[in-house]
């Protein structure tokens, strides 16, 4: 098999890991046990991993080794041999940057605009003033997203003082900094903190679509500090970019679970039959693919 026969494979194989997770997860759904439905994702997703044909080294997990027993950071994953790859979304070996499992700072624009047309040190009136025009539109067309928390109180104070408009999400910022670049989304740009883990996730995505990012740590406390040693972040005060990130030929795939900015969720009928809704990008071709799959509860246990 040739490599881009390879790399299509993996990418459909992507989606049928996060399909398995998204179907897992569903049996939860509504019971207010979300760390049942989580242990069922990941369960679902190890079992699907185990199966792909590569050499892979989780980056970015739900823990640490020995916090957790399964995906945590440095796991190996698959039934080795080539190709080598990094696995969070799918990078090759060393394309994803090694983070721990705290906040980041983020801003996220989408594609066919000048180059660092927004900046995250900038006070939010400036980088609204410069995205409209570049836009060739007016500020109070613009549409902001980001996560609906109090940390962000002040955030939002000052896009309204702006004059732009704002879109809260209740969780899923992978899916927020993701919209600016998706077409048809209506969002024109990220804003906020979040986990660093889902901005570097984000920012596999954004690599595909043609968006930008930017990107810094936030740390807290000491512990935080010494996390981010251990990854090996020696600046913690840098200003990420895309590349820092997620960097080489990368493949980003997700499938919904409820319905939000990104993709519808999962969709149950009476007559056994399920329908997921997943997307898949690729950098290597800047490809963006839905995909809409439809699975009988009796053949999900044999992975279907």
């Amino acid at each position: 098999m040739t490599d881009a026969a390879i790399d299509r494979n993996l990418a459909l194989e992507a989606v049928r890991v996060t399909e398995s997770a998204a179907m897992a997860a569903l049996a939860y759904l509504g019971g207010g046990d979300e760390r049942a439905a989580d242990e069922a994702a990941v369960k679902a997703m190890m079992n699907r991993l185990g199966t792909l044909i590569l050499d892979g080294t989780v980056r970015m997990g739900e823990g640490e080794e020995g916090e957790v027993e399964d995906l945590y950071t440095g796991q190996t994953i698959g039934t080795g041999g080539a190709p080598k790859a990094d696995v969070a979304a799918l990078a090759e070996d060393g394309g994803f940057m090694s983070v721990p499992n705290i906040y980041m700072e983020k801003i996220a624009v989408g594609p066919d605009l000048p180059d660092g047309v927004v900046d995250l040190d900038a006070e939010p009136a400036d980088n609204l003033k410069a995205l409209a025009k570049a836009k060739k539109v007016k500020v109070s067309d613009l549409i902001v997203c980001m996560l609906d928390r109090p940390r962000h109180a002040q955030l939002v104070t000052k896009v309204r003082d702006a004059g732009a408009r704002i879109r809260l999400i209740l969780d899923g910022d992978v899916s927020g900094a993701v919209a600016p670049a998706l077409p048809g989304s209506g969002v024109d740009i990220f804003l906020g903190s979040g986990r660093a883990t889902q901005g570097v996730l984000a920012a596999a995505a954004l690599r595909g679509l043609g968006g930008q990012m930017q990107s810094r740590l936030i740390v807290r406390n000491e512990d935080e500090a010494a996390r981010l040693r251990k990854a090996g972040v020696e600046d913690a005060a840098k200003k990420y970019d895309l590349t820092d990130m997620a960097s080489g030929n990368v493949t980003f795939a997700a499938t919904g679970v409820t319905a939000g900015p990104m993709l519808s969720g999962v969709q149950t009928e009476n007559d056994g039959w399920s329908t997921t809704h997943s997307m898949v990008v690729r950098s290597k071709t800047r490809t963006l693919r839905y995909i809409e799959g439809h699975h009988h509860v009796s053949k999900l246990a044999q992975g279907g």
